[in-house]
């Protein structure tokens, strides 16, 4: 984020209103770029190829499958992303860049192979039980592929600071996809509904493959150490269970209320949603999406450089500058965990007005707003929770981050599955009180480390590189052969 980071910075130094409302947009555009070229281009699709003349059946049929093959799609790639970044991130340190690409190998392999578990019962379930026709459960699964991918190739990307390159695959992606939908639509004939999904899978796949190619002209050499690789799942499995279990929960409370019977829909014994609540947990989630990339930049412009000194310190300063350090480095961390929270909340009550006044005139009233405003609080907050996450593994606390990403989703689960029962207005308070309660453990995890940080740094080193081969053996020396040794000496002499 450093490009993004000095734009930020550059901005939020004015400390206006109008230009922390302007780089609070900024920070939101520069990462959410992608999904709006997405979203723009499905209603492009929807205006230019009638979606609204198509039978209630088909709409829906349509709006579920792209609706899956999103949420999946991210579960999919979660438990991966975090440790092969981990990854990545130390051979660039250690300027060992020919191990990357085995590491965009091994991690595709990975990512694909759990996408194919996970997808293929599902999709040959569509067919069989539900009675879905060949040709659009076969494009649909593309599809989840296909947009897997592209998820999965934004990492590396992301690394090498290519958000730029990102947004323009985008963009190639979906006009592509627009101008075939408009071809298969009025020159081959096809049905409106399967245009949109046969040029979106095309589009992903085109996102995907411009990605890679991207990410091989930063990475060519391979160095072939494919089982480093799989030993870094090992030794930080932590890490998978803290990305994976912060996704879960991202998506557990519309599982729940997938179940409510008098709001969910099920279409072909397949599919099942609940509309109202998954439209009002998207708007909450953009309301607040802007402070996560708010953080990034601030850690990077300014923790960092505390974070520097710091160890820096460590390595050779005196105990009193060590803790200077430390102290400095602390009180940054919770000024800018303050910092965000004030710029975010402008943000989100911005916001937040914006959709209250606007979205009703396009058509989203009645149960949607309802549950919108429980929803954007929680959101709220998670984002925040997420920030605390992040400062965790800052300071390798794998542990106090995976313990903070399980309580969020056993919580939001938890409290999700009563909230079914209570008024429309609190439907979304599983998001709320699980981000409440995961932020909270996460602040005095936190608050902990800092009055144990010494024993966490200078106490939990080894004096000799740990290596995993087969173990020497254990005899040293046989005074036999030695007493025999010095025999021989004595006749030779």
């Amino acid at each position: 984020m450093a490009g993004i980071g000095i734009r930020l910075n550059r901005i939020f130094k004015k400390h206006t209103l109008v230009h922390t409302l302007y780089g609070s947009g900024y920070s939101m555009l520069a990462t959410v770029t992608p999904m709006l070229v997405v979203i723009g281009t499905m209603l492009l699709m929807y205006i230019f190829l009638g979606f609204e003349s198509l039978r209630y059946y088909d709409r829906e049929l349509f709006s579920c499958t792209i609706l899956y093959v999103f949420i999946f799609s991210l579960l999919a790639a979660s438990p991966f992303n975090s440790v092969l970044s981990k990854y990545v991130g130390d051979r660039i340190f250690e300027e060992r860049y020919e191990d990357i690409l085995p590491c965009i190998y091994v991690g595709m392999a990975l990512n694909m192979g759990l996408a194919a578990l996970i997808g293929i019962p599902f999709h040959i379930w569509a067919y069989v039980v539900g009675n879905i026709p060949l040709y659009w459960v076969f494009t649909a699964f593309c599809a989840y592929i296909g947009l897997g991918l592209c998820f999965y190739q934004m990492l590396y990307l992301s690394i090498v600071k290519a958000y730029k390159k990102i947004s323009l695959f985008f963009a190639i992606g979906m006009i592509l996809c627009f101008v075939l939908s408009m071809l298969f639509r009025f020159v081959f004939g096809m049905s409106i509904q399967y245009s949109m999904l046969l040029a979106m899978t095309v589009g992903f796949f085109l996102i995907a493959c411009l990605e890679f190619a991207c990410a091989k002209t930063y990475f060519h050499e391979n160095s072939h150490h494919y089982r480093e690789v799989l030993a870094y799942f090992r030794i930080y499995w932590k890490l998978i269970f803290t990305n994976f279990f912060y996704i879960l929960g991202l998506f557990i409370h519309n599982f729940v209320f997938w179940t409510k019977d008098d709001m969910r829909m099920v279409l072909a014994d397949t599919y099942v949603c609940n509309q109202p609540y998954d439209m009002a947990s998207c708007i909450a989630m953009f309301t607040n999406l802007s402070a996560s990339v708010i953080f990034i930049a601030y850690v990077e412009m300014h923790f960092h450089k505390r974070y520097q000194d710091y160890t820096e310190a460590v390595l050779g300063g005196r105990l009193k500058d060590i803790e200077k350090a430390k102290s400095r480095m602390f009180r940054l961390m919770g000024e800018q965990l303050m910092r965000v929270t004030q710029l975010q909340y402008i943000v989100s009550v911005v916001l937040f007005l914006l959709c209250i006044i606007f979205l009703p005139r396009m058509g989203m009233t009645g149960l949607v707003m309802t549950i919108y405003p429980c929803l954007a609080a929680g959101y709220f907050v998670l984002f925040l929770m997420y920030t605390v996450i992040l400062f965790l593994q800052y300071f390798n606390d794998l542990t106090g981050s995976a313990v903070t990403s399980l309580i969020f989703v056993v919580v939001t689960g938890i409290v999700s599955v009563f909230a079914r029962e209570f008024p429309d207005y609190w439907y979304g308070v599983g998001v709320f009180a699980g981000s409440i309660a995961a932020w909270s453990f996460a602040y005095m995890r936190m608050r902990w480390l800092e009055r144990n940080l010494d024993a966490h740094i200078f106490c939990r080193g080894t004096l000799l590189e740990r290596k995993n081969e087969p173990m020497p053996n254990a005899k040293v020396y046989d005074l036999r052969q030695i007493r025999r040794g010095q025999k021989g000496e004595t006749h030779a002499q």
